[in-house]
């Protein structure tokens, strides 16, 4: 019988990582443990969660500045705790929003170039809000300055970073939010949690439109949108930490459409959704390969893998107007180590030199299709797209000036000696009510066991009583202590 190949245009893509002088050098990456991508990369920059002493930071690279980083590279600090997450502007190349332990959201403008000497870059915008803290942040993809902020107080937040305020707040979830991913025109919001559940939002009305069972293991679940369809690509672990990969019809989410077992690693798998080639890519931390499939007609056909000897501890993807379609680039992943960032280019292989519109068809531009008055005020429309073939040309920064007030501004914030002394005085009331709160239980654990003694007589004295009883059914009278007892 003869073997049936499936045509494919992507049968062939195969993954190129950059040699050693064009990778991102004496990178000190974050040792928190928080499971998150680590690193988010645009058109012109790359973020990364840095490893920093006295409070929380990350650094933002030139995509440019390849080799080794020196040793006092400008920071983005501003958080008093470890940040969690970032994520760029997807309208404005310039602009970055970030999340911490502190439980603040920050807004932030990218310099064109660093002044000599700056050891730090200040946020313009702090949004507070979260009661605990924030996990990831995510941009709206099609209304201009919108962003989702999910924090482990299990709500969701909607905020219009340039008027520096909270539009909308979304719960309904009973764990930690694991991953976010909004649809491709951004009206829904599919989220995965720590109990187990896949949960469908209409954002601005704060409802869930679909629920349904997610991946039944214990470890991190994630979740993406496939493009401009009504299906969803999970990926998680089985009730035997087997690694799954499930797709779902967003109108049922009772039980998954596919559910494809991996392998029994233990490390989570962060998954990428490209809607151009539609082509879903599995990068596993710890692993040292990244697995692609190609999705038609509700099936994921697997085409590929790249393999690498060094373990990643997170990954990134360019977003598709910043790709080298001269030599038929159809993706860049960022690939996240110990100290180095490495990129690697999936290319396919062509004889022409001509533009190949087949495998470039238009993609995500820069240019918002809504305002977020508009979005929130309940308008829907498309993202904008871009034709790849006449060349895309990033625009010149624009300047973020947010109508609220700077950062300087929102607080007079003590004197230092003053600041001191405030945090000394907040350190003892905090350390003296810890103290009677200990005292407190210690006095419950004395009155629970005295009541616990207590039970105990009662038990063997009722115990006693039957016995007596049916002494007096069997003789006819009570021993004097039994009639003491029944007294």
């Amino acid at each position: 019988m003869a073997f049936f190949v499936r045509p494919s245009k992507y049968r062939h893509v195969y993954g190129t990582c950059a040699k050693r002088d064009f990778c991102y050098d004496n990178i000190r990456v974050s040792a928190n443990a928080w499971d998150t991508n680590m690193i988010k990369v645009n058109p012109r920059f790359i973020s990364i969660n840095w490893q920093a002493s006295g409070g929380g930071a990350f650094a933002v690279l030139p995509l440019s500045q390849v080799g080794k980083l020196p040793d006092n590279y400008p920071l983005y600090r501003g958080h008093t705790a470890p940040v969690l997450d970032t994520d760029f502007n997807p309208f404005n190349d310039f602009v970055i929003a970030s999340g911490s332990e502190d439980s603040k959201v920050m807004i932030w403008s990218i310099p064109e170039e660093y002044v000599e000497g700056q050891e730090e870059v200040t946020p313009i915008l702090k949004l507070s809000g979260h009661g605990r803290k924030v996990g990831q942040v995510l941009f709206h993809p099609v209304a201009e300055n919108v962003l989702a902020s999910a924090s482990t107080d299990l709500t969701i937040k909607l905020w219009d970073v340039e008027k520096g305020t909270e539009r909308q707040q979304i719960t309904g979830h009973t764990e930690i939010i694991q991953s976010m991913s909004w649809n491709y025109n951004g009206s829904l919001l599919a989220t995965t949690c720590r109990d187990k559940k896949l949960r469908i939002f209409d954002v601005r009305a704060n409802k869930v439109v679909q629920e349904g069972p997610g991946h039944q293991g214990i470890k991190g679940s994630r979740v993406v949108w496939m493009g401009n369809t009504d299906r969803l690509a999970t990926t998680g672990f089985s009730r035997m930490s087997d690694r799954q990969l499930n797709l779902w019809d967003t109108s049922d989410l009772s039980k998954p459409l596919k559910s494809e077992f991996l392998d029994t690693s233990s490390g989570v798998i962060m998954p990428f959704y490209d809607s151009d080639s539609k082509m879903l890519y599995l990068a596993g931390k710890g692993d040292g390969n990244i697995r692609y499939y190609e999705y038609d007609n509700d099936e994921l056909y697997p085409l590929s893998e790249f393999k690498a000897a060094d373990p990643q501890r997170g990954m990134g993807f360019m977003p598709k107007r910043g790709l080298n379609v001269n030599e038929c680039e159809v993706a860049r992943a960022f690939k996240v180590g110990t100290t180095l960032i490495e990129p690697i280019s999936f290319t396919v292989p062509r004889k022409s030199d001509a533009f190949q519109s087949d495998i470039f068809p238009p993609c995500l531009s820069d240019e918002p299709a809504l305002t977020a008055d508009e979005w929130f005020e309940g308008k829907d429309a498309d993202p904008k797209l871009v034709d790849l073939e006449a060349g895309f040309t990033a625009k010149a920064k624009k300047e973020f000036v947010p109508t609220a007030a700077p950062v300087e501004e929102v607080k007079n914030e003590p004197s230092s000696p003053d600041k001191e002394k405030n945090y000394q005085e907040a350190y003892h009331e905090a350390r003296k009510e810890n103290e009677e709160l200990k005292g407190q239980l210690s006095q419950r654990d004395v009155k629970i066991r005295v009541l616990e003694i207590e039970v105990e007589k009662l038990r063997t004295e009722l115990a006693e009583l039957s016995v007596y009883k049916a002494k007096e059914e069997t003789e006819g009278e009570l021993p004097h202590s039994a009639n003491a007892l029944v007294e």
